[in-house]
């Protein structure tokens, strides 16, 4: 398959993300960004990782676990992850809309608290500090979360953040579209 939603989002964190930052990872799901922000912010960083699911929770803290990683792993929704962190103190915010692969079918993010959470995630955000936002949409889930979260992005205060997304002009069926935020 080649190049992939996944695979630049990873990128994107690698070039971005450096030792010591805090980065959240809001929608945890199996752990494995939750695994590489530990990586790139070492043991002098902080990550904190959310989830609504208990299975996405278990399956996470077993992954840190294995790979001897640490990381603060909450069951809650990404909406609610200004309780958990400071105003302007994150440098890397990451999410996956959509549902867990392999999970329930009938668990997925939805506009409303996903909207929520991209705004908190800017007040949060330092200056300088990125998202990565991953949106997988159809299926189960349709298209109303994607086609919210893009109208809102359209709307953000481009002198406030840089917002860039990106579209796969010859992917069949629904390819998860890449988001990436810059926070000025």
């Amino acid at each position: 398959m080649g190049l992939n939603t996944l695979g630049l989002a990873h990128d994107f964190l690698r070039r971005q993300v450096k030792p010591g930052a805090v980065c959240i990872d809001a929608t945890a799901g199996r752990g494995r960004d939750t695994a590489l922000l530990c990586r790139l912010a070492g043991s002098a960083g902080r990550v904190l990782a959310f989830d609504i699911q208990a299975d996405a929770v278990r399956q996470t803290r077993k992954l840190l676990e294995q790979e001897g990683l640490t990381a603060e792993v909450i069951q809650d929704s990404h909406a609610n992850m200004e309780q958990y962190a400071a105003p302007e103190t994150v440098d890397c915010i990451v999410f996956n809309f959509g549902r867990l692969p392999g999970g329930d079918p009938h668990i997925f993010t939805v506009a409303e608290s996903s909207i929520a959470a991209i705004d908190a995630g800017l007040r949060l955000l330092k200056p300088g500090g990125v998202m990565s936002l991953s949106l997988y949409y159809g299926g189960a889930n349709g298209y109303d979360e994607r086609d919210a979260i893009l109208a809102h992005l359209r709307t953000l205060d481009d002198r406030r953040c840089s917002v860039l997304v990106c579209d796969w002009a010859n992917r069949r069926n629904d390819p998860p579209m890449p988001i990436f935020l810059w926070k000025d």
